[in-house]
């Protein structure tokens, strides 16, 4: 026997649809058209430090209670809003929320200037220079330094290349050390059917467009399962501002200097060299083993940029072994950064993790 509706239900149900209808409708042509952009980065900063392109933003966004600085060196690939990427929905928000003092190492958008910009630049003179302005900031003498995709390489190559580094805890986020296990573009270089120098433009850079095309390769379907999800949830003003924010980002890439791509294609792709845990740094050899600072290794388990294979090495190779730590996370890359199981899994843990290597501080800082 059929169940029968109740009529007040039966008109409720309707008048949902009707209205879900309108909103789709609504929120098509706002997409369609581009009218509308999301907000991102909206967490309030400053600028404390800058050089060249690079910029330090420290963020104010309530009572700082707990040291040392956090310190975010991104990725040279992509935007750092990824961390920021909007209200209720953001890692760096997250953070500061939770008392700690949060600061971010950005990139900036490379242009010819910055063509010679080698490993050894950002690692032995950006680095340390921002460090020691955050510092000077927050009168602390260490930081947590906390590195994202190919900035943790960076930030481990700087806390195991100078003994001197002021690093108490060396967060590494979807970081690689094994390029045989990274993705299609990777291989095309590893294999040499792809020369680094017939990617780089007349200004002595790798451009934005080649760098999406190949992220592109990675999941060449997922855009077309995005697109579907996306008409699903149309009638959703949330989910809709969610998928224009991530769409922008995936889309936001900036040029990558073309020494440091040179470098990266030959001793990072096709040697492998950080699974050897060592690497050739200027005039000096730097042992990844000599990483200060407790060493925390956090991967994302569908993680198809940085698959959990190419982070691993790190529980072997980076830092004192009885200071190592694995996180593993669920979702994909960005799940540092947003996603419902990043407020409800990521955020929390890396904060508890950041505060119970911390210190409180005698006297909050607002």
């Amino acid at each position: 026997m059929v169940p029968t509706l109740n009529p007040i239900d039966l008109v409720a149900r309707i008048n949902r649809d009707v209205e879900r209808s309108l909103l789709r409708a609504r929120n098509g042509v706002r997409y369609v058209r581009g009218t509308h952009r999301p907000k991102v980065g909206a967490t309030p900063k400053e600028v404390v430090w800058r050089r060249g392109k690079a910029e330090l933003w420290r963020y104010r966004n309530g009572t700082v209670r707990y040291g040392p600085p956090v310190v975010i060196v991104h990725s040279l690939v992509s935007r750092s809003y990824i961390l920021d990427l909007r209200p209720g929905n953001s890692l760096v928000e997250y953070l500061t929320a939770a008392g700690l003092d949060v600061f971010m190492l950005d990139w900036g958008v490379p242009d010819e200037l910055d063509a010679d910009n080698d490993l050894e630049r950002y690692v032995d003179f950006y680095i340390p220079r921002a460090l020691a302005a955050a510092r000077r900031e927050t009168g602390q003498p260490e930081v947590t330094l906390a590195g994202y995709c190919l900035g943790g390489v960076m930030a481990a190559l700087y806390a195991a290349a100078h003994e001197d580094a002021p690093v108490r805890n060396l967060i590494l986020m979807a970081t690689p050390l094994d390029f045989d296990e990274m993705g299609a573009m990777v291989a095309l270089l590893r294999e040499g059917r792809l020369n680094p120098d017939e990617l780089i433009d007349d200004t002595g850079n790798v451009p934005a467009d080649a760098l999406y095309s190949g992220f592109y390769m990675l999941a060449p379907t997922t855009e077309v399962a995005q697109k579907a999800t996306l008409l699903e949830h149309l009638w959703d003003d949330e989910f809709v501002e969610g998928f224009q924010a991530m769409a922008q980002w995936a889309r936001d890439h900036v040029p990558f200097p073309g020494a440091a791509f040179r470098q990266l294609s030959e001793l990072f792709v096709r040697q492998n060299v950080l699974t050897t845990g060592s690497m050739r740094l200027g005039d000096r050899r730097v042992d990844l083993a000599n990483a200060r600072g407790n060493v925390l290794n956090a991967m994302a388990e569908r993680d198809n940029v940085v698959p959990p294979a190419a982070v691993e090495p790190v529980m072997r190779l980076v830092g004192d072994p009885a200071r190592r730590e694995e996180l593993r996370l669920p979702g994909g890359h960005v799940t540092f950064g947003t996603g419902r199981g990043a407020r409800k899994v990521t955020m929390p843990r890396m904060a508890e993790w950041i505060i119970a290597h911390s210190d409180e501080l005698a006297e909050p800082e607002e």
